[in-house]
C-alpha cells in the first residue's frame, strides 16, 4: 500500500504511511490522501477502517471490481470514477467531505500527474472544488481516447479505399470494441453523477459556486458522451463502407465470370453436341469442307455474336468504369 498526502492549499505532497495518514485526516482542515493498493489489495471494508473513516456505507470503498458509483452520503460523497489509463479503464474510489478527500486506487491510474498540476495551477479553495477537478481529469481522459480513437477509424476508412486487407477488419472490431467498451464505463457513471448533483442543486444550502461547478462538469460530460457517441457511429460506418468495398469487388468479379460465360457457353454446347457419336453425324459428315464448316465456322459464328451482344448490352463499358 503506498499512500501519499497532499497539504492544501499550498499543494505539497509527501509519502507517509497509514497513520499518520489517519492522524492528519482527523486533525488537519484540508488535506488529500491517496492509497495505491496493490492487485488484490485488502479486503473490502478494511481500507476505511484503517484510515479511521467511519466504515458504515464504505463496505465498496476499495472493493476490487466495483462498479461506477455516485452517492451522497450525508455529510460525505462516495463516487467510483473511471479514468481511462491506456487500453484499460482503471476505477478511482473516491471519499469527499467538507475537509478532505480520499481517493483509493489498484496500480497507476493515471491521474496522479495531472491532478498535480492542476491542483498547483487552479489552487482549489476546498475538497469539494477538488473532486470536481479530478472529475474533470477523468473525463479528458474519456475525450482524448475517443478523439484518439476517432483519428484511427478515419485513417483507417481512408486506407480502405485504397486496398482492402484483412488487418483492417481486425483493428476495426478492436476501435469498435474500444468504443463500446468507452461507453460502457463512461454513460453509467454521468447518470449517476448528474442524479446525485441534481439533487444537490436543488438543495438551498447548496453554495451558488458549486452549483457552477456542477453545471460545467455536467455539461463537459454530455459532451464527452457525444464524442462517444460519434466513435460509435464513425466505426459502425468504417465497416459499412468495408462491406460495400467488398461487396462492389464481388460484383466485379460475377460480372466477369458472366461474359466467360456468354462467351463460352455456347462453344461449350456446339463442341458437345457435335462430339456426340450419332450416326447423322459420324456417316453424313464426311468432307473436310463440312468439318471446317460445323467445327469452325460455327464456333467463330457464335463466338461473333457473343461478342455483339456485349457489345450492345455495353457491359464492357460498365466493367471499365467500374475498374
Amino acid at each position: 500500500m503506498i499512500v501519499t498526502v497532499v497539504s492544501m492549499p499550498e499543494a505539497t505532497v509527501t509519502r507517509a504511511d497509514v497513520a499518520e495518514a489517519r492522524e492528519r485526516l482527523a486533525t488537519e482542515r484540508f488535506v488529500l490522501v491517496d492509497i495505491e493498493l496493490p492487485g488484490e489489495g485488502p479486503e473490502a471494508g478494511s481500507v476505511a477502517e484503517e484510515l479511521g473513516l467511519e466504515a458504515e456505507g464504505l463496505d465498496w470503498f476499495g472493493r476490487v471490481d466495483e462498479p461506477p458509483r455516485a452517492e451522497y452520503l450525508g455529510d460525505r460523497a462516495g463516487l467510483v470514477v473511471p479514468v481511462v489509463q491506456g487500453e484499460r479503464i482503471a476505477l478511482v474510489h473516491v471519499l469527499v467531505t467538507e475537509r478532505f478527500l480520499a481517493t483509493v486506487h489498484r496500480g497507476q491510474a493515471g491521474l496522479a500527474m495531472p491532478m498535480t498540476r492542476a491542483l498547483t495551477h487552479e489552487r482549489p479553495s476546498d475538497a469539494v472544488a477538488v473532486l470536481f477537478l479530478m472529475l474533470g481529469e477523468a473525463l479528458g481522459s474519456f475525450r482524448r481516447a475517443a478523439v484518439q480513437a476517432l483519428l484511427e477509424t478515419e485513417e483507417l476508412e481512408d486506407d480502405m479505399f485504397e486496398e482492402r486487407l484483412p488487418e483492417q477488419v481486425r483493428e476495426l472490431a478492436r476501435l469498435r470494441r474500444r468504443s463500446a467498451l468507452l461507453h460502457h464505463y463512461l454513460r453509467p457513471f454521468l447518470e449517476l453523477t448528474d442524479e446525485m448533483l441534481t439533487r444537490r442543486m436543488m438543495s438551498p444550502t447548496f453554495p451558488e459556486q458549486r452549483q457552477r461547478l456542477a453545471r460545467e462538469f455536467q455539461t463537459s460530460g454530455r459532451l464527452v458522451l457525444a464524442d462517444l457517441e460519434s466513435l460509435q457511429e464513425a466505426t459502425r460506418r468504417a465497416f459499412g463502407s468495408y462491406s460495400s468495398l467488398v461487396a462492389g469487388e464481388q460484383n466485379g468479379v460475377i460480372n466477369r465470370l458472366a461474359i466467360v460465360s456468354v462467351v463460352f457457353l455456347p462453344l461449350s454446347f456446339l463442341t458437345g453436341f457435335f462430339g456426340m457419336n450419332f450416326t447423322f453425324l459420324t456417316d453424313k459428315l464426311e468432307s473436310r469442307d463440312e468439318f471446317w464448316l460445323f467445327a469452325i465456322g460455327l464456333q467463330l459464328l457464335v463466338l461473333l455474336l457473343s461478342l455483339y451482344v456485349l457489345h450492345r448490352t455495353r457491359i464492357w463499358r460498365r466493367l471499365r468504369e467500374g475498374d
